[in-house]
């Protein structure tokens, strides 16, 4: 990925800035991604709070479980990022928000536990039924 990368929300009032590299890349299958974006699997990347701004306009947020919280458009209601609030120092910025989406591929497929059953992706990509560091639990 160039960087810096930028990207924003579908009516151009929040754009945002990315200048240090991602460090993880999946689709994620969750329940609540399905249900915050209408999609069967979203495509996010985590980069560092560090190397993540906002660069125009005021985000909203909205904290959607006891554990995260999500950072949208008020405008809109494009969902830029979702956050761990037992992880500050991470964003989990949804990939096709940046301006050049193509810039970084994911690397694995996360929460598949949730997978709807009519949804399958033909890759080759690691499948992880939770996150990789819970898979163990």
């Amino acid at each position: 990925m160039d960087l810096p990368a930028e990207g924003g929300c579908l009516c151009s009032a929040l754009r945002y800035r990315v200048s240090e590299e991602p460090t993880d890349a999946a689709y994620c299958h969750c329940r609540m991604c399905q249900r915050r974006s209408g999609a069967p699997a979203v495509a996010t990347i985590n980069v560092p709070v560090s190397g993540f701004e906002f660069i125009q306009g005021t985000p909203a947020a909205y904290q959607s479980s006891a554990t995260a919280h999500r950072v949208f458009c008020r405008d809109c209601g494009t969902e830029i990022y979702f956050s761990q609030i037992d992880e500050p120092t991470a964003r989990s910025l949804n990939l096709g928000t940046l301006d050049d989406p193509e810039a970084v591929r994911p690397r694995m497929h996360i929460w598949t536990d949730s997978r709807l059953s009519w949804f399958d992706v033909d890759d080759d990509l690691p499948r992880h039924g939770k996150y990789p560091s819970q898979d163990e639990d």
